[in-house]
């Protein structure tokens, strides 16, 4: 068999052991060096397969489908830079815990360390931010009872009890057209680890830490459902601090959505003090109630399917790595309950927020921040997905909105970076193939603006929410904003830029409009995408816009 057809097969083989695992999905950036890769995946029916033309793009594409999903991605590029164009969306798979399977083609042994182009050293090009890197090798046919077991070890090692991503590095040797011989057969791979249930000590220890005490339960990304987490706090008679991202933010007077308002209130915050905290998943983006929970002197337990503990303030004494779910139900056998008038303090103070937040912002003639994020959220349809940018966005959603039990949110919250925020999301999109919309300002969008590249022809239904401020919104917030000269500040941290949303959107030849009202608002997310929707708004508008709801919420309150 000639080189060429061999490593047609091998590649043939990979891409058939992905697919028997699971995988779904695939994102190319086009290249000539990753020929019998692209061309493996191409000819699978049962790969959906996207080409990205932007690599930075293409990796975050890639991450929202492995996110959505749940399952890894196929991620392949040519050699050279455009491997290192993946690296921002490989470190927030790795600290995300997002599956995904990196392959980079790469230039044969013979060529590395002479100048031959398009060469740079990719062994190991991710170094910590992947679960497992392996070097192929030219594809030799005498190896080929190893070739099945490359994939089976990658995608073990992306998707285990830590998920993450994984690169694979594939040095192809001219001519890279080969023609696909038979494939090895498959045996049975090595079985995934399961969580092991919590044994009868943990639940004697969690159920000491719990029963009869004052607490709240903290519902983060990466938790119970939805369904579980508000019989546990109805069982416990405990608030649940409801993260959009969590799944546990619906209509029950136990989710507590507008803490961080009165929070921020000293005096009001004393009737809130807990003795026990029991946090799901990751922390919620308010520096207001994760400094509150850091400074209230509650013993804090936290559970994950992780065994990476996410825990700046160190203030956990339990971390029990385990199933959240089935950790609920076990708790609501063994763990009693607290006293009524605690769930009263904390059930009245949330139904005075919501009453207060909802006058002020359910139907503005002229929208803000708040009241954008809000209505986003109401606006949207049932069983869609919300991609919410880091910065401001994701801030408004969990402070503003408020039911999300219809939807379901997802934010890149493991770096928290803005960078391909828009790729994300039509990664999501994607995936799911359901309405998909996206909340994200203005520098944000400008930053990942490739990600609009060829989505008119995506079958994709992506609404793009801007809040277009004219640069970055949340350096308003900070000491940075008082402490420096208006020139200065605006140099370094407001950084206003001249670019026309909506000319950008266009460009793509999407629709695009702008609003003003939160009637418009919502009649503009009403219509299938994939659309840009621009909401223009003031960055020192935004400021007084925040204090006064956090205001008004705090008086009424108090």
């Amino acid at each position: 068999m000639q080189s060429c057809d061999v490593t047609a097969t091998f590649c043939a083989t990979l891409v058939d052991e992905f697919v028997a695992l699971g995988v779904s999905g695939a994102v190319v950036a086009p290249g000539s060096r990753s020929t019998p890769m692209a061309l493996a995946i191409g000819d699978r029916s049962d790969i959906r397969l996207e080409v990205f033309h932007d690599e930075r793009s293409a990796g975050f594409a890639a991450l929202g489908m492995a996110k959505a999903s749940g399952r890894p991605c196929l991620l392949l590029c040519t050699s050279g830079t455009a491997a290192a164009n993946f690296y921002p969306a490989v470190i927030e798979a790795s600290y995300g815990e997002i599956p995904l399977i990196v392959m980079t083609a790469d230039r044969p042994p013979e060529l590395q360390g002479l100048g031959a182009p398009q060469t740079i050293e990719q062994r190991n090009l991710y170094g910590a931010s992947t679960r497992l890197f392996i070097d192929a090798g030219v594809a030799d046919d005498e190896r080929a009872g190893d070739w099945r077991r490359i994939a089976q070890r990658l995608f073990r090692a992306a998707s285990d009890e830590r998920p993450g991503p994984v690169q694979l590095n594939l040095p192809f040797r001219e001519p890279l057209l080969g023609v696909a011989g038979a494939i090895p057969s498959r045996s049975a791979p090595t079985s995934r680890r399961a969580h092991k249930p919590v044994g009868t000590e943990v639940l004697s220890c969690l159920s000491s830490r719990l029963s009869g005490k004052r607490g709240v339960i903290v519902g983060g990304a990466g938790g119970p459902r939805a369904d579980q987490l508000i019989a546990l706090a109805q069982h416990l008679g405990w608030p649940l601090l409801a993260d959009p991202l969590g799944g546990g933010r619906t209509e029950s007077p136990l989710a507590i959505r507008h803490a961080d308002a009165w929070l921020r209130d000293a005096v009001v915050a004393q009737r809130f003090r807990p003795e026990s905290i029991l946090r799901f998943g990751s922390l919620p983006a308010s520096k207001v109630v994760n400094a509150w929970m850091r400074d209230c002197g509650a013993e804090t337990t936290v559970i994950s399917r992780s065994p990476y503990l996410i825990d700046p303030d160190r203030r956990a004494s339990l971390h029990v790595v385990t199933d959240p779910d089935d950790l609920c139900t076990d708790l609501r056998t063994v763990v009693g309950t607290s006293d009524d008038a605690w769930t009263t303090v904390w059930t009245s103070a949330e139904d005075t927020a919501r009453r207060t937040i909802a006058a002020m912002l359910d139907d503005e003639s002229r929208l803000s921040e708040p009241g954008t994020a809000r209505t986003t959220v109401a606006s949207l349809p049932t069983d869609s997905t919300l991609v919410v940018s880091s910065s401001m966005p994701i801030r408004d959603v969990e402070w503003y909105s408020g039911s999300c039990g219809h939807v379901r949110v997802l934010a890149n919250r493991g770096v928290n970076g803005i960078d391909g925020v828009v790729s994300t999301a039509v990664g999501v999109a994607l995936a799911t193939q359901h309405p998909t919309a996206l909340l994200i300002g203005d520098i944000a969008f400008l930053h990942d603006s490739n990600g609009l590249i060829g989505l008119l022809h995506r079958d994709v239904d992506l609404r793009i929410v801007v809040v277009d401020n004219r640069g970055g919104g949340i350096f308003s917030f900070l000491p940075q904003r008082s402490a420096i000269s208006n020139e200065r500040f605006e140099q370094l941290f407001g950084t206003p830029h001249t670019s026309d949303i909506e000319a950008v959107a266009a460009a793509h030849g999407i629709a695009v409009t702008s609003v003003s009202s939160s009637s418009d608002l919502r009649t503009a997310l009403s219509a299938k995408g994939p659309r840009v929707v621009v909401v223009p708004t003031n960055r020192e508008d935004n400021v007084v816009q925040h204090d006064r709801v956090h205001a008004a919420v705090q008086h009424a309150v108090r």
